[in-house]
C-alpha cells in the first residue's frame, strides 16, 4: 500500500474507502474519504485492501516556470491556466498538518474534472506560493507569462492565485498589460480537502468568463455564500472584505462588472467594459519597487515617516477626505521637495479624496500631495509603482483613470 492508492480499510466492524494519504506515523493510515474529509485509522487490528494502485500522484510538486499541455480539441477555444499557488491549488501538508500549496496548473485540471470539455487548456506554473509571499518581481514574471500565452494564441487566461493578495496582483497586471482577451483571476477561500470548498465553482466560472467578450483583468469569486453564481469584479476596483467567507470579495463603489451563473454557464455584464479584440496586446512590466503604503492612525509615531525618507513614492491611507495629523505636514513637504511622490487616498471604503474642504487638506496640497481620487489604497500603491517606472508626469497619470481604477463620479448606488 502506497500513498495515492485507492484502498478499503475495515476496523472494529466499520468499513472506510478512499485514497491513501501520507502519514506522519507508522501507527495510522490516513484516508481521504470521497466526501472530502481526511481521517486517521489505527493500523492495529485493521484490514487494508488495495482497490487500485497509484490512482493519484500525492507527492507531485512543481517549482519554477514550467508548462504542460492537455490534449487539444480544434473545435474548442484555448484557455491558458496559469498557477501561482494559493488555496485553490492547495492540499494538506502532512508534515505540519496545515494547508500548503503543492499542485501545478495541470493538477488543478485533474482536481476539477468539471473543467473538462469546456475548452482546450494550457497549463503553466509561474510560482508555487501562498499569496502572502507574493512580490512585485513575481508580478512581472506573471505579466510576461500572460503576455506570452496570449501572443501564442490563448483565447483567454485564468490565473490561479491566493485570495489574500489577489487584488494587488490583479491591479498590477491591469496596469502592466494591454490585453485583447479576458484575464481572469480566481482562487478559493477553502481548500479542496474541505467539502465546503469553493474551488470547483470558482474555477468553472473563471473559465466561462475567460471565454467571454470582456477583455479586461477580472477577479472571479463567489457572489453569495451559496453555489449559485460568481461575481466578476474589475481588477482595480475589488477588495477582499472577509477572512474566510466564500463571497469575500466586493467591488467598491459600484455593483460588480458582471456575473456568471453556475448552473446555466451564462456570463452577463451590468456595466460597460473593453470588448474582446478592441485592444492590441502590449506590455509595460517595469515597476519602481521603492514605494510604501502608510496608514494614518491617531497617535501614529512619526518614525514611520522617517523611514520613508528617500523613498521613490508613498501612498498614505488617510482619514476621511484624505487627511493626516497636521504635525506631519512639514515632513511631507520635505519629502515632496526631495522628489518623493506622495499620494493621498482614504481608508474609508468608498468616496473620493478631496483635500480642498478643510484646512488640513489645503495644507497637504500646498505640501505637494497628489490626490488619489477614488482609488483604493492598495491599487494606488501598485499604480504608483508602475507610474514612476513608466511615465514622466506622475501627478497627471495618478489622477487619470487607466484601467477603471478611478470612478468618474462619486454617487450613491443601490
Amino acid at each position: 500500500m502506497d500513498s495515492g492508492d485507492r484502498i478499503r480499510v475495515e476496523r472494529s466492524g466499520e468499513q472506510y474507502e478512499g485514497v491513501c494519504m501520507p502519514s506522519t506515523t507508522e501507527d495510522h493510515v490516513v484516508l481521504k474519504l470521497d466526501g472530502g474529509y481526511n481521517i486517521g485509522i489505527e493500523r492495529e487490528e485493521s484490514h487494508v485492501e488495495v482497490l487500485d494502485s497509484g490512482v493519484y500522484d500525492i507527492d507531485s510538486e512543481v517549482d519554477g516556470d514550467e508548462s504542460s499541455v492537455v490534449e487539444i480539441d480544434p473545435d474548442l477555444p484555448t484557455i491558458s491556466l496559469i498557477s501561482t499557488g494559493g488555496t485553490i491549488a492547495s492540499t494538506v501538508d502532512y508534515r505540519t498538518g496545515a494547508v500548503t500549496s503543492q499542485f501545478d496548473a495541470e493538477d488543478v485540471l485533474r482536481a476539477v474534472p468539471d473543467l473538462a470539455g469546456r475548452a482546450n487548456y494550457r497549463g503553466r506554473v509561474v510560482a508555487n506560493i501562498l499569496s502572502e509571499n507574493m512580490t512585485p518581481e513575481i508580478w512581472q514574471d506573471l505579466a510576461w507569462a500572460v503576455h506570452d500565452e496570449i501572443e501564442n494564441g490563448a483565447d483567454g487566461v485564468v490565473v490561479m492565485h491566493g485570495t489574500d493578495t489577489m487584488q494587488y496582483t490583479a491591479s498590477a497586471l491591469a496596469f502592466m498589460l494591454d490585453t485583447p482577451v479576458p484575464i481572469v483571476f480566481t482562487g478559493s477561500q477553502r481548500s479542496a480537502d474541505r467539502p465546503s470548498s469553493d474551488n470547483v465553482m470558482n474555477a468553472v466560472c473563471a473559465v466561462e468568463a475567460a471565454m467571454s467578450d470582456c477583455a479586461e483583468v477580472l477577479v472571479c469569486m463567489h457572489a453569495t455564500e451559496n453555489d449559485t453564481r460568481c461575481a466578476l469584479h474589475r481588477g482595480t476596483r475589488v477588495r477582499k472584505d472577509h477572512t474566510s467567507r466564500r463571497n469575500a470579495f466586493e467591488t467598491i463603489g459600484n455593483e460588480p462588472l458582471g456575473e456568471v451563473e453556475y448552473a446555466t454557464e451564462t456570463v452577463t455584464f451590468q456595466r460597460p467594459y473593453d470588448e474582446r479584440g478592441s485592444t492590441t496586446l502590449d506590455i509595460a512590466p517595469d515597476l519602481e519597487t521603492d514605494v510604501e503604503l502608510l496608514k494614518s492612525t491617531p497617535g501614529m509615531d512619526g518614525a514611520f515617516l522617517d523611514l520613508c525618507d528617500g523613498k521613490a513614492g508613498i501612498v498614505i491611507e488617510g482619514t476621511g477626505l484624505g487627511h493626516i495629523n497636521t504635525k506631519f505636514i512639514d515632513h511631507i513637504a520635505r519629502l515632496t521637495d526631495d522628489g518623493t511622490a506622495v499620494v493621498m487616498t482614504s481608508q474609508c471604503l468608498d468616496g473620493r479624496v478631496c483635500d480642498r474642504v478643510y484646512d488640513t487638506g489645503r495644507d497637504l496640497l500646498e505640501a505637494g500631495v497628489i490626490e488619489g481620487e477614488t482609488m483604493l489604497p492598495g491599487t494606488a500603491m501598485v499604480k504608483l509603482m508602475w507610474t514612476l517606472a513608466n511615465r514622466s508626469s506622475v501627478r497627471e497619470t495618478m489622477q487619470t483613470s487607466l484601467a477603471g481604477e478611478i470612478t468618474e463620479r462619486s454617487v450613491p448606488w443601490t
